[in-house]
């Protein structure tokens, strides 16, 4: 059932709005164009300086900009909203026979696409797919080569088989980064460029602000960082929002955002680890909006998100992206209830 609405929601939204993209630049509307109450708006605004600690933000709606903040050209990283656009990416060499979603990390060492990882994997561990690692399921409970995942709640090494629990995991994530560059035999960056920042016209990317991070003495596995502007995740979004295609170019083929945005992980299962995440279900590297209370407004939308408080936020039910960021530079940081009352205000400034 769940797959069914989510496929509804992506062939609405390219039906309703195939011809709106936002070209050289975002065309600047009213909210009322798109039937969005001012006042509310400016409530959700305070709301946001108030409480959120933004430092960049854009909410399109039919391919147009409704409402804008801060600075949309600032170039900074998008935490693990990276992951996201690592699932995005990996849809075009999964359909080509490049990369077997079924292929064990012990095939892929054994057959040089990979190291061993520092001081070696266990045997059990080496039985993860990559599609285990994509839904984050791997089993694989080593130390990842940076922090911000739930480290603090692993289980021991080798108690738990590939696919039987969800731990959102660091090194699942970047063992998938190195696995696509080994089998792709190209950077993540250098694709992302050519099979998505060129087609959709991004207007601040740069291959050279792009960095790899993370300590190789605990994984020599490293997080694949990337940094974009405000306006550019949103495009992103934008890309996503039309299922995939971007004016007449299919960038990712409508099975793989099916594929992509199934729900492998259900919100019950997620809470298990953390209860916060109870609105939320886990797909590949991205976050399904579909708890039992949500606005109807959020059926079939979804989420990457990113520590401090990056997020890239697709809303098919208004036609919608939200692109929101904080610059870790300045020390800012954002947590998600914030940011989903200031979502849920947005919503609430649609006019009946």
């Amino acid at each position: 059932m769940k797959k069914t609405l989510l496929l509804l929601a992506l062939t609405l939204s390219v039906a309703l709005c195939a011809q709106t993209f936002p070209t050289s630049g975002w065309n600047r509307v009213t909210p009322a164009k798109h039937g969005y109450d001012v006042e509310k708006l400016e409530e959700a605004r305070q709301f946001m300086t108030d409480s959120m600690r933004t430092t960049g933000l854009m909410i399109a709606v039919g391919g147009e900009s409704i409402f804008e903040y801060g600075s949309l050209t600032r170039i900074s990283y998008l935490a693990s909203v990276r992951k996201s656009i690592l699932a995005m990416i990996m849809g075009k060499y999964v359909e080509n026979g490049i990369i077997n979603l079924d292929m064990t990390v012990g095939e892929l060492i054994a057959n040089g696409v990979i190291p061993d990882d520092v001081d070696g994997l266990l045997s059990i561990e080496k039985q993860a797919t990559i599609r285990q690692l994509i839904q984050s399921r791997s089993g694989v409970y080593h130390n990842a080569s940076n922090s911000g995942d739930d480290a603090d709640l692993r289980p021991a090494r080798g108690s738990k088989q590939p696919g039987e629990f969800y731990l959102y995991n660091n090194w699942d994530f970047n063992a998938a980064g190195a696995i696509f560059e080994g089998l792709v035999g190209r950077s993540i960056y250098e694709i992302f460029q050519d099979d998505i920042a060129k087609p959709i016209g991004m207007q601040d990317f740069e291959l050279d602000n792009q960095r790899k991070s993370g300590d190789t003495s605990r994984s020599k596995f490293q997080a694949y960082h990337i940094f974009l502007s405000t306006r550019d995740m949103a495009r992103v979004g934008h890309l996503m929002l039309r299922g995939g295609r971007w004016e007449n170019q299919q960038i990712i083929s409508p099975s793989w955002m099916e594929e992509m945005l199934t729900v492998y992980t259900p919100s019950s299962e997620l809470i298990l680890t953390r209860p916060n995440r109870r609105m939320f279900s886990y797909s590949y590297m991205w976050w399904i909006f579909d708890a039992e209370n949500s606005p109807p407004a959020l059926k079939g939308a979804y989420t990457g998100t990113g520590y401090f408080g990056q997020y890239i936020t697709v809303i098919p039910e208004l036609d919608m992206v939200i692109a929101h960021k904080t610059d870790d530079v300045y020390g800012r940081r954002t947590f998600f209830e914030a940011y989903y009352k200031f979502v849920q205000m947005i919503i609430n400034a649609k006019n009946n």
